[in-house]
């Protein structure tokens, strides 16, 4: 039987914003859905707590959701964090590169990533790999690209030797319209879980609240949410 042919998911889950969008996303869409998070020295390692969070208030909140979320996996990837030299993974103030990339860019976070999400996959019988990329919102990061993702489907079925399909639901919608398919997915308690459980603030700020949720306000992924948030509510172009 082709593996594709089972109808469920892993999702690449970081406890952010727009991974929990994903899971929603796979939740609707899959019978079976398990996720999976990556620890890599991160200065925002908070967001490994809020992944626990985001998966308990799921449950009791979703009822049709919770049968269908299995287990999660947590991946050790500090090896990211001792290769890369970035804002990310070490405190410094965030900035632009020589090659106009942030230096909150991790060099091959994504690939690594998503290898490692097929090899669970491989393993558990998952062949739909969820990603929260896009190149509406996406700093510039390369492997967040379209071309970029479609390019390591192909790689990770041929090396190992199986079908994989790389889903990723926000390619195209920037944070307004994240805001918004996420009221379509789960109305206004699934838009409350966002902001109140989630977490993508690169500081790891949990200590002030806005209306969008939790931050310093003050960094990229902070400002993004910010934006999106007053526009979706202003009922503004995506």
């Amino acid at each position: 039987m082709d593996p594709v042919a089972d109808n469920k998911a892993l999702v690449l889950f970081s406890g952010g914003q727009d991974s929990t969008v994903c899971l929603a996303w796979a939740l609707e869409g899959f019978d079976h859905v398990e996720t999976i998070g990556f620890s890599y020295g991160q200065r925002h390692a908070v967001e490994m707590e809020r992944r626990l969070a985001v998966r308990d208030a799921l449950r009791d909140g979703f009822p049709g959701w919770a049968a269908r979320l299995g287990d999660d996996h947590v991946v050790d990837a500090s090896v990211l964090g001792a290769l890369a030299d970035t804002a990310l993974t070490d405190d410094r103030a965030i900035a632009l590169q020589a090659d106009g990339l942030p230096n909150t860019f991790v060099p091959g976070r994504n690939l690594a990533f998503f290898t490692f999400a097929a090899a669970t996959g491989y393993r558990r019988g998952l062949s739909h790999l969820v990603g929260g990329m896009g190149e509406a919102d996406f700093s510039g990061y390369p492997d967040c690209r379209d071309d970029t993702l479609k390019s390591l489907q192909v790689t990770l079925g041929l090396g190992m030797g199986r079908r994989f399909i790389i889903h990723t639901p926000l390619m195209w919608r920037d944070k307004a319209a994240i805001w918004a398919l996420s009221h379509d997915l789960g109305g206004d308690a699934f838009v409350d879980l966002v902001v109140e459980a989630t977490h993508t603030c690169y500081a790891g700020d949990r200590a002030t609240r806005h209306p969008w949720g939790y931050g310093c306000g003050e960094c990229p992924a902070c400002e993004l949410r910010a934006r999106g948030w007053e526009r979706w509510r202003e009922g503004g172009p995506a």
